[in-house]
């Protein structure tokens, strides 16, 4: 049973971890009026929500390999509540602005989930796993944009504070800490000490490295910028845009709108993990081109379909249609909810003794979309707020083009090994040094 209590508490603590990440989004207005705030500086807001991820995910992927999970994350959870419950005093935008900076490393704990559920499933199962993990975690989001807003309605009165923004980051911040203790607590690091010494003895620097420039590493990485890096920008500006695009005033019918969203990326994203596995187990070709690679015919059919959703969100909100334009952002979110359980699926299978370094790598670098994306949307030379989804859109092509190149079965059976540096023969001298 300790296997499913490992799911369980990892996917509580990503859930919490995405919900207190995303936290501040139904309160953009509120907060904006209190700060003086322009939409476009509202837009660096969101973005900076994801400025210390990617660095932070490779760094946390390598120190879960090496310290074990339930260490690792409790140490995020405990002061990630602490910094949340000081931004709920803080008076300065500047310093606002720092502290709900450090509060959103709290995505970082992604890939110490990730790499937690990977010592204890094995792989005909670990794409599914991975998907209700990463899916239920993700729907964090949706949680806040939901819940949030009417634990804590604009005409909020507390004990401690006035104004509901305030309240509902004292609070998350409470139960972070909360969380951060029953981690440590009840969090096993592996399934049993060879696997807990062969992750271990694997988190080398040249370990690390040699796996980060691997083709399939680097294609995986890319494909979640425009991914997962897609999702953590719409989570943070999907309320603004509906609000602001179509003129929906009401803070929590426009945090419910972006919520479609954030349930789609979320919850559907086990499919993802388990239609990989089960094309896996009954080596079922969906893509000729690529025949044999299974798992890579499914990643790449779900990531041609998250291109042509951000096309049609443009189209729907040129539409004027509200309810139009949330039904197009419910089909993004199934896109990206379809690729990222695709996605990692792939990445324990790869480096099943490497999984939270590739896991750092992968999900890091993918938060890269959601640093640049959010500007992309609140750009001011743009003519309207529907127009940046295809520009988005564009920027994505490259890298589903190079997505078919390594995908093809001469190139991927060996995207373990060759890489964009260095050569299989380093391979040898990594594992001869560990």
């Amino acid at each position: 049973m300790t296997k499913w209590r490992t799911l369980l508490l990892a996917t509580i603590g990503f859930n919490f971890s995405f919900l207190i990440w995303f936290s501040f989004a139904p309160f953009t207005g509120p907060m904006a009026e209190e700060f003086g705030l322009s939409l476009a500086e509202i837009g660096i807001l969101a973005s900076a929500a994801i400025w210390l991820a990617p660095f932070g995910r490779i760094l946390t992927g390598w120190l879960s390999d090496r310290f074990g999970a339930p260490t690792v994350f409790a140490i995020v959870l405990g002061y990630v509540g602490v910094f949340s419950m000081a931004s709920a005093f803080a008076q300065s935008y500047t310093v606002f602005f720092v502290e709900r900076l450090i509060v959103a490393t709290a995505g970082i704990t992604f890939v110490i989930g990730i790499q937690h559920v990977s010592e204890w499933f094995d792989e005909e199962t670990l794409g599914t796993a991975e998907g209700v993990y990463a899916g239920v975690g993700n729907a964090g989001a949706a949680g806040g944009a939901l819940i949030l807003p009417r634990v804590f309605p604009t005409d909020w009165s507390g004990p401690l504070f006035q104004t509901n923004w305030r309240a509902a980051f004292f609070y998350t911040g409470v139960v972070s800490i909360l969380l951060a203790i029953a981690y440590y607590t009840l969090g096993e690091a592996a399934k049993s000490e060879q696997k807990r010494q062969a992750t271990k003895e694997s988190a080398s620097f040249e370990g690390w490295f040699y796996t980060a420039t691997r083709y399939g590493t680097v294609v995986l990485a890319l494909a979640y910028v425009m991914t997962f890096g897609l999702e953590l920008s719409m989570n943070g500006w999907l309320a603004t845009y509906y609000r602001e695009g179509f003129d929906t005033q009401n803070l929590v019918l426009a945090s419910t709108f972006a919520a479609t969203f954030s349930v789609a990326a979320g919850l559907l994203r086990p499919i993802g993990g388990y239609v990989s596995d089960l094309l896996a187990r009954k080596e079922k070709n969906i893509l000729p081109i690529f025949t044999g690679r299974y798992r890579e015919q499914w990643t790449f059919v779900s990531l041609c379909f998250v291109v042509l959703t951000m096309f049609g969100m443009t189209l729907a909100g040129l539409s004027g249609q509200v309810l139009l334009a949330v039904g197009a952002g419910f089909l993004v979110g199934m896109g990206c909810a379809f690729a990222e359980g695709a996605i990692f699926a792939q990445v324990p299978a790869m480096f099943p003794d490497s999984s939270g370094a590739v896991a750092g790598v992968v999900g890091g670098v993918g938060t890269v979309g959601g640093i640049v994306y959010p500007l992309v949307y609140a750009a001011p030379f743009l003519a309207n707020l529907h127009l940046g989804y295809s520009i988005v859109a564009v920027s994505m092509l490259p890298i589903v083009l190079l997505a078919a190149w390594v995908f093809q079965p001469h190139v991927a059976t060996r995207a373990t090994t060759d890489g964009f540096v260095g050569t299989e023969t380093d391979a040898g001298s990594v594992a001869a040094d560990d």
